[in-house]
């Protein structure tokens, strides 16, 4: 057998494999061995996006929830050989929208990615900013842990479960903190505007003093007491570096 003849039978019985029912096998080969790879692949493919995606998978029949595995084991090409990107590949499987149908819960796509972040935060890998993990918040820049993410919802992703499915967005999108802590545990937080608001003038302005950054945020609310502002952050920064959420200050830019 040629390389050429050998990569032809490789690309029959991978398609076979993704796809039984519109790709014949090579030929020669017993069905009784092909059956035990066909489950084996399946088998394997549902079982991680079932522990990829705990919630989700409880909520749907569970025809349904195969039905979705088989679409995506069939259709979607992912570009990853760690099977620590499946999950990120059957999100955008998801996002893409071409296999949901008016049946399913109309928030599967943003429960979906909220189910995976908690993997992205478990297995992030990065190297911490130096900094003073006890040093003062307001004179210096405070330092966001690289172990955080903002989100920002239209559905109530983090109540949802087999007792709430709601069948309508929130009036107003919902700000989840996602962060794993000191003991390598992820965590969930709902917050409110204001705090993803400053979290995010900590990111636009890394080297900016607590302070100024309150400031800053006050403006932005257009607040008619600034200095409640700074009372109000100086404890929500203490509190937010006793989760975790800040690692640190390090020295602060001059304006």
């Amino acid at each position: 057998m040629t390389e050429q003849d050998f990569q032809r039978v490789q690309r029959m019985f991978a398609g076979h494999l993704r796809d039984p029912e519109h790709n014949l096998p090579p030929e020669g080969l017993e069905d009784r061995r092909l059956r035990i790879y066909r489950d084996l692949f399946f088998n394997n493919l549902d079982n991680f996006l079932r522990t990829g995606f705990p919630v989700l998978h409880s909520l749907l029949p569970e025809l349904r929830w195969q039905q979705l595995v088989r679409d995506f084991m069939r259709n979607h090409t992912c570009h990853s050989p760690y099977f620590r990107d499946i999950p990120e590949a059957f999100l955008a499987f998801l996002d893409a929208g071409e296999t949901l149908t008016a049946d399913d819960p109309p928030f599967v796509q943003q429960l979906a990615h909220y189910e995976w972040m908690e993997l992205v935060l478990d297995t992030r890998d990065v190297t911490p900013q130096e900094c003073d993990p006890s040093g003062d918040l307001l004179a210096g820049a405070p330092v966001l842990s690289p172990l955080v993410e903002v989100l920002s919802y239209d559905w109530p992703v983090h109540q949802i479960g087999a007792e709430y499915q709601p069948d309508a967005p929130l009036p107003a999108p919902v700000w989840l903190l996602i962060y794993r802590d000191a003991t390598d545990s992820v965590r969930f937080m709902e917050i409110n505007s204001v705090t993803a608001q400053l979290l995010a003038l900590i990111t636009q302005w890394p080297g900016r003093a607590g302070e100024a950054l309150l400031r800053q945020l006050a403006t932005d609310l257009a607040h008619p007491d600034p200095e409640a502002v700074l009372r109000f952050g100086a404890d929500l920064l203490a509190g937010l570096r006793e989760r975790g959420v800040l690692a640190g200050v390090a020295p602060a830019e001059v304006p």
